[in-house]
């Protein structure tokens, strides 16, 4: 993983508020605490539209939005194939349904949101150690194509 990369996506994490661990994570615990932070911006969102504090609502909304830019941003189609793709296509669509929640003052398009996020990130955290690092294809199964690790979704983020 290049370093500036890495660093750049460091550095946009805690530009939207999140610091803490930021420095040591390793790529597969840098992309659970962005999601994280998806999550917490959407709970404080959702706070604040309950509590009429729009801007507030708009504030936490732009940096969930932020952060799935950024999740969708260190995705890598060549190495990842189809689960690479998929996410593509959701961060997509979450990124779409908050810019409408937040036109629209819809809770329950965030709550959708936060709902898919914490499904992908259970999946993600599930993710065994020894598959999070880089795999080759395995040039013996003719029929499998690449084994996709943690790494090979995420790309150089």
């Amino acid at each position: 993983m290049p370093s500036n990369n890495r660093n750049g996506a460091m550095a946009t994490y805690q530009n939207v508020g999140v610091s803490s661990g930021i420095t040591d994570a390793d790529p597969h615990k840098l992309i659970s605490m962005i999601m994280q932070g998806v999550l917490d911006s959407l709970a404080r969102a959702r706070g604040a539209l309950e509590n009429q504090q729009v801007a507030t609502k708009g504030e936490q909304i732009s940096r969930a939005i932020s952060l799935v830019e950024l999740l969708r941003s260190c995705l890598d189609h060549e190495s990842g194939g189809e689960v690479s793709r998929n996410l593509e296509s959701l961060y997509e669509y979450m990124s779409t349904r908050l810019l409408m929640a937040n036109a629209n003052s819809k809770i329950e398009w965030m709550d959708e949101v936060a709902s898919l996020m914490r499904e992908i990130k259970a999946g993600w955290d599930e993710i065994p150690p020894d598959a999070r690092a880089l795999r080759q294809t395995d040039p013996a199964d003719a029929q499998g194509g690449p084994l996709v690790g943690s790494n090979e979704v995420i790309g150089s983020c």
